[in-house]
């Protein structure tokens, strides 16, 4: 992509009612649009990210037997009802403007609708198990939109469900869930401690949060220094310096942020919308649920928490809007749309900043606050030498490459 075509620009300020430091490099990077509190655009280089998560989260959730589907928007009373859930005031209500009362609310989670529509099709202990997810918009009612892309009244989400014929099942499938869910966080570039915590409004039983450390976060955990045992301060009885329940080593208290959970649903949502199968001894029996979720709005949110500078963002590659950020400056214009057409060419993902209006500085300030891995450079001063410099966006010393190892440097 040719930056002087990439809609959108960069913004030498932050704006004045973003404290976070996700909202103020994702608006000033170009990456997002703050159209009300708590809810965003995402543009090009924005959606480019959320892809790249996306795609990390199905290859991760696909390789634990998920399978990929797509659940409305609107969901009517009758599915919340059964459930005690129509009423709770997490969500908005959806109504006609002709109509006294709302018959839909805007989907917050999806537990009551795969559960109704997975009654038409268990009927026998054959049939499980099974797991499915869906990567869609949620809406939730917070009174306290804040901190950028981590905490929204519209993001993204990946939920995914699964359907059991026992407790002993889910729990194998739980265990699944939460290696897949490492490697998810790994491959994004963050450490995330599983943590022990409450259920909130969708089960009564103890669940698990996957929580990346870092003082914005609106969560306290407290871990064990030694076998990373952590507990969320909600339900938790130990203070910091207490002995770990595991090991018997010291906790500590952090801060964090939530960047996943899943939950033990029991048969709470099968009990009350009739989803049974018959058991092999030919005995109707509740179907055992679990549900994983994990924000991807809130991902690419804590990883600008965790991997930025004083210059803007520091994006891991696996989740980068492009590998290379290409600058040309005066004398190196031929060459540097050389080494764009090689580059895509060899499939490498490259930002060309071709802009002809801006100097050397303010592309070396855009490059760096948009945060690309690697910045390469080509100018009449390098040329000279037969190259071009290479500089890793991690590290603060750039590299002269010459030119005909360019390619090979970058594949």
């Amino acid at each position: 992509m040719q930056l002087s075509k990439l809609f959108t620009k960069t913004l030498r300020e932050a704006p004045a009612d973003e404290l976070a430091i996700n909202a103020q490099l994702l608006i000033r990077g170009g990456f997002v649009f703050k159209n009300s509190a708590g809810v965003y655009s995402l543009l090009p280089l924005g959606w480019r990210v959320i892809q790249k998560i996306a795609n990390i989260i199905r290859e991760e959730m696909n390789a634990i037997d998920g399978q990929e589907m797509l659940m409305p928007t609107l969901i009517e009373k009758k599915y919340m009802e059964p459930t005690a859930r129509w009423d709770l005031e997490v969500g908005y209500f959806a109504k006609a403007k002709s109509e006294k009362e709302a018959g839909f609310v805007l989907g917050w989670s999806h537990e009551e609708v795969l559960t109704s529509i997975a009654a038409k099709y268990i009927s026998s202990y054959k049939d499980l198990p099974f797991a499915a997810y869906q990567i869609q918009t949620k809406f939730r009612h917070e009174a306290r939109a804040k901190s950028g892309m981590l905490r929204g009244r519209e993001f993204m989400m990946k939920d995914l469900y699964s359907f059991h014929s026992s407790q002993n099942d889910l729990d194998l499938y739980y265990e699944k869930s939460r290696k897949a869910y490492h490697k998810v966080f790994e491959r994004c570039g963050l450490k995330a401690i599983y943590t022990v915590a409450a259920g909130g409004v969708f089960t009564d039983k103890f669940t698990h949060e996957f929580q990346v450390i870092s003082e914005v976060g609106e969560d306290t955990i407290l871990v064990c220094s030694q076998c990373e045992y952590a507990e969320n301060k909600e339900i938790t009885k130990l203070k910091a310096g207490d002995g770990c329940p595991k090991c018997n080593s010291k906790v500590s208290e952090f801060k964090s942020i939530e960047v996943g959970n899943i939950f033990d649903n029991g048969t709470r949502y099968s009990t009350a919308l009739g989803l049974e199968f018959t058991d092999e001894s030919g005995n109707k029996q509740p179907v055992v649920m679990g549900a994983y979720g994990i924000g991807l709005g809130r991902v690419m949110g804590t990883v600008i928490e965790i991997h930025n500078d004083k210059n803007g963002i520091i994006w891991p590659e696996n989740i980068a809007p492009y590998k290379v950020q290409l600058i040309q400056l005066s004398g190196g214009e031929d060459e540097a749309h050389k080494i764009y057409e090689a580059l895509k060419e060899e499939g490498v993902e490259v930002l060309f900043d071709d802009r002809d209006d801006k100097s050397a500085g303010e592309k070396f300030a855009d490059a760096d606050l948009i945060g690309c891995p690697v910045r390469i450079v080509v100018s009449k001063k390098t040329l000279e030498k037969g190259s071009v410099e290479v500089k890793k966006r991690s590290e603060k010393e750039a590299t002269l490459v010459a030119l005909d190892k360019l390619l090979a440097s970058m594949i």
